[in-house]
């Protein structure tokens, strides 16, 4: 079976509007989205309750008001905060709705700093910082108008879009040295996060992992920590409980068909790993999310 897609490439919207407003409810609809990166910017805002957004490895709780900013390419996740359940929307824009004609000037000086790392952005903003509150009235306008996004709202949904880039960058700085180097060795850990979704049924040694990436074991252990913020053997646990979980609600595959199919070769383990996830047992899942 094919693995949970890390790699997001789908067109939110349509190919001429590359722009979309999802709703979501965590655990009610979806436990969790798991880890995974897109060539969208992306604004998840919670509207109510609490929700757990980890970026780049380090995890923020988003309360009634808070939002992060992801640039293209930033490697996240949305999950339930402990016991609490919370409602949020995920805004999602294309860098080419901002792109004029060839050459265009705006393009070149306010958009492509964010997609070759010459500039960066805090991601976290609690609903009483003043960029929070300087850019909520857009949110709200677009999460108002999400229903007519391609029918009639397209001007005032791209001038709120041209506004909040007006002040994503006023609120970005350069990017440093340091910061483009640890960039470019994220993203040669992706290349073990793709090991993984390509092999996860296999008994994956962390040597194998490692040697994707071209570091030493023990390097490569210090950086996936802090990209991920789990160790790369909790990471494939993980991964393959979150699969796991999507073949319980998807099919009609028996609990320990699944189990094996997803790389777990005890039962006993397996259900003790997936309770303690999920505070439920496989079986219970599907019923849940059937």
């Amino acid at each position: 079976m094919n693995g949970i897609p890390l790699h997001e490439t789908k067109i939110h919207g349509i190919i001429t509007f590359p722009y979309s407003v999802y709703r979501g409810r965590i655990p009610e609809w979806i436990p969790s989205f798991p880890l995974h990166w897109h060539d969208d910017f992306e604004l998840i805002y919670c509207a109510d309750g609490q929700i757990q957004v980890t970026v780049w490895g380090k995890s923020y709780v988003l309360c009634a008001g808070d939002l992060v900013v992801l640039l293209p390419h930033a490697v996240h996740a949305i999950e339930q905060h402990g016991s609490d359940s919370g409602e949020y929307f995920n805004i999602m824009f294309h860098p080419s709705l901002f792109k004029g004609s060839e050459g265009d000037l705006c393009y070149d000086k306010y958009v492509l700093p964010f997609l070759n790392g010459e500039k960066t952005l805090d991601c976290f903003y609690p609903a009483a910082s003043s960029f929070s509150q300087t850019i909520t009235p857009c949110v709200h306008s677009m999460l108002k108008h999400r229903r007519e996004s391609y029918t009639t709202s397209e001007l005032m949904i791209k001038s709120n879009l041209f506004l909040l880039l007006h002040y994503i960058n006023a609120q970005s700085t350069d990017a440093a040295s340091d910061h483009k180097a640890l960039q470019l060795s994220y993203s040669r850990l992706k290349n073990a996060l793709y090991y993984v979704q390509k092999f996860y049924d296999h008994d994956i040694t962390i040597q194998e992992a490692a040697g994707q990436c071209g570091f030493s074991e023990s390097h490569f252990m210090k950086l996936f920590k802090e990209f991920t913020g789990m160790s790369f053997n909790a990471y494939l646990v993980n991964y393959r409980l979150e699969l796991s979980a999507k073949q319980l609600a998807e099919t009609e595959l028996k609990v320990i068909d699944i189990m094996e199919n997803c790389g777990f070769h005890n039962q006993s383990y397996f259900t003790r790993a997936f309770h303690r996830k999920y505070q439920m047992t496989p079986l219970m899942y599907r019923k849940k999310y059937r």
